[in-house]
C-alpha cells in the first residue's frame, strides 16, 4: 500500500497518508485563492482513518463556499497550512497537494468553483469542471 508523506515548511508538522486518495480536487473559489495566495488550490482528499498526524497545529475555522465550516490546520512554527477538516465531509481530510514530498502522481480528478477561475487560467480539457462543488469528494 502506498505511503505518502506531507509536511509543513519546517517539518514540525507531518502527515503520513496510507493508500490512495478518494479525490484530488482543484478549487478556484475566492476563499482558496486568498488562503493560498494563488489562482487556485489543490486538495488531496483521503479518509481520515488513512492519515496519521504528527506535531502540533493551530486552527482557523471559516465557512466554505458551500456554506459548511472548514477547520484549517496550520503549523504554529512556520505558518504553513497543511490540512483541513471539512464539516461537509466528516469522514475526510483535505491535504494540501504542495505539502506532499512527491505530488507528481496526484493529478486533479476535477475542478470546482470554476466560476472564480481567472480568465487567463486554462484548465486541462480532460478534467471535469464544475461551476460549484459536487456533493461528495
Amino acid at each position: 500500500m502506498t505511503m505518502r508523506i506531507a509536511h509543513c515548511h519546517c517539518r514540525d508538522l507531518e502527515l503520513r497518508c496510507l493508500g490512495e486518495p478518494t479525490k484530488v480536487s482543484l478549487c478556484c473559489c475566492k476563499a482558496c485563492q486568498r488562503r493560498t495566495g494563488s489562482a487556485f488550490s489543490v486538495a488531496v482528499f483521503l479518509r481520515r482513518d488513512q492519515v496519521s498526524i504528527h506535531g502540533e497545529t493551530r486552527v482557523f475555522t471559516r465557512a466554505s463556499a458551500s456554506g459548511f465550516a472548514v477547520a484549517f490546520h496550520f503549523c504554529p512554527a512556520c505558518g504553513a497550512n497543511v490540512f483541513w477538516l471539512p464539516d461537509r465531509l466528516p469522514d475526510r481530510i483535505g491535504v494540501a497537494l504542495g505539502a506532499f514530498e512527491d505530488a507528481t502522481l496526484l493529478r486533479p480528478d476535477q475542478a470546482v468553483w470554476t466560476t472564480g477561475r481567472p480568465s487567463w487560467l486554462d484548465l486541462p480539457s480532460d478534467i471535469p469542471c464544475h461551476d460549484e462543488n459536487p456533493i461528495r469528494a
